[in-house]
């Protein structure tokens, strides 16, 4: 079986405009939680008008100025880490490499603040003109049809939609169609754009979103906060970064999905068990290997205590040996594209042996009785890592690394 490395990333989020700067916040314990200022919160009822937004983000800088109308900031995002991640991997699409090469992006929802504005202007206006790219801003396929666009992809490109599990299960499907021999290398990760006043009030009913702050596995958590970016990944296959002398920054060893088909918000232990089970399984690790897990950890009261339940069960009495922590408090919950954010902390606890904390903990839930690494970064050697994702729907997706070889 072909053996599949990591050789570049890219991100942008609340904490920087690059992977760089995105790593070294981890680092620090830095959120990127704030009050929201892009969208009228006076609109809002019972919820916290709080979000990791992305600042002083000026598309010209990372994007030719003539693709820009034809982009939401969804595909604006995705395009941006894909540039860092295509440069620093230095993979080349010329010739063949170009047919040979995917594109897939996972995303939550698509093209929201383009789709609020034209309800705007057909509902709040009563306009009766639209932007004439306002169905290519929407799409959800515009991400990835934009990176392939930008760099002369002629591969599969497509995009991945499982809500939370959405970047994960992009990932996923790149490696299974390198294994499969499909493709040689793929661009990969997730986007998401979702600090707009429908969807902040679409998740307020829900009563799911935190008053305060996130503060996974703690006593007294109280729910989510959104957040928004974009991380993507170069994969290739271990023969093609060794033969091009690319750095390689982890090796991608596994990946496991599961559904629950159970409840459509409740989580199940059994159903996120059984992804990481496939992850390692797939990988060809025992438990034991595995030094630190980057949890979904959302901040709710039944997400946590149902994920830790389910690490117990396939880890065993390995589990109070792990390092866990959920860097949600730092980027916010960046639905579609937080798996993609968590890899770029996953990959460099890997790469560093720094832990990233698991920020605002102020105490243990009896129901919540692992090493969540509170407040604080931890130096320690990391071998192998799982990053996990639990999506609405009862959708799961597992991605297992280790160590560059």
């Amino acid at each position: 079986m072909q053996r599949i490395v990591i050789t570049g990333m890219g991100a942008i989020c609340a904490l920087g405009h690059n992977a760089a700067d995105t790593w070294r916040a981890m680092t620090e314990g830095r959120s990127g939680i704030g009050p929201i200022r892009r969208v009228d919160t006076n609109q809002l009822r019972n919820a916290a008008a709080i979000a990791a937004e992305i600042s002083d983000f000026e598309p010209r800088a990372f994007i030719d100025e003539a693709r820009l109308p034809f982009l939401d900031p969804l595909s604006q995002y995705a395009l941006a880490a894909a540039n860092e991640a295509i440069s620093q991997s230095g993979l080349s699409f010329r010739n063949e490499r170009a047919s040979r090469t995917a594109v897939v992006v996972g995303v939550g929802v698509a093209g929201e603040e383009t789709r609020e504005g034209l309800y705007q202007k057909l509902y709040g206006d009563q306009c009766g003109r639209f932007h004439p790219l306002g169905i290519v801003r929407i799409m959800s396929n515009a991400p990835p049809s934009q990176i392939s666009m930008a760099h002369g992809i002629t591969g599969p490109t497509f995009t991945v939609a499982s809500a939370c599990a959405s970047s994960n299960h992009a990932i996923a499907q790149a490696a299974l169609m390198m294994r499969a021999g499909l493709v040689d290398a793929a661009i990969v990760g997730g986007a998401e754009a979702c600090i707009t006043l429908g969807l902040l009030r679409a998740w307020e009913a829900m009563r799911v979103l935190a008053p305060d702050t996130c503060r996974p596995f703690s006593i007294n958590r109280r729910g989510l906060v959104l957040g928004e970016g974009a991380a993507m990944f170069v994969l290739e296959t271990l023969e093609s970064a060794q033969a091009r002398g690319a750095t390689i920054l982890a090796e991608l060893a596994g990946v496991g999905m599961s559904a629950d088909a159970g409840d459509i918000a409740a989580p199940s232990d059994v159903g996120a068990a059984a992804a990481m089970q496939a992850a390692l399984k797939d990988a060809g690790m025992q438990p034991t290997e595995i030094d630190y897990i980057n949890a979904h950890g959302t901040g709710t009261a039944a997400n946590d205590c149902t994920e830790t339940r389910a690490i117990h069960k396939v880890f065993g009495e390995h589990a109070r040996k792990l390092a866990i922590s959920s860097t949600k408090p730092m980027h916010g919950h960046a639905l579609g594209a937080g798996g993609a954010l968590e890899l770029i902390a996953t990959l460099g606890a890997l790469r560093h042996g720094i832990v990233p904390p698991t920020l605002n903990y102020l105490g243990p839930d009896p129901a919540c009785d692992l090493d969540y690494v509170p407040n604080q970064a931890r130096a320690m050697p990391v071998r192998a890592a799982l990053s996990n994702s639990f999506a609405f729907g009862g959708l799961n997706a597992v991605v297992a690394v280790r160590q560059a070889p």
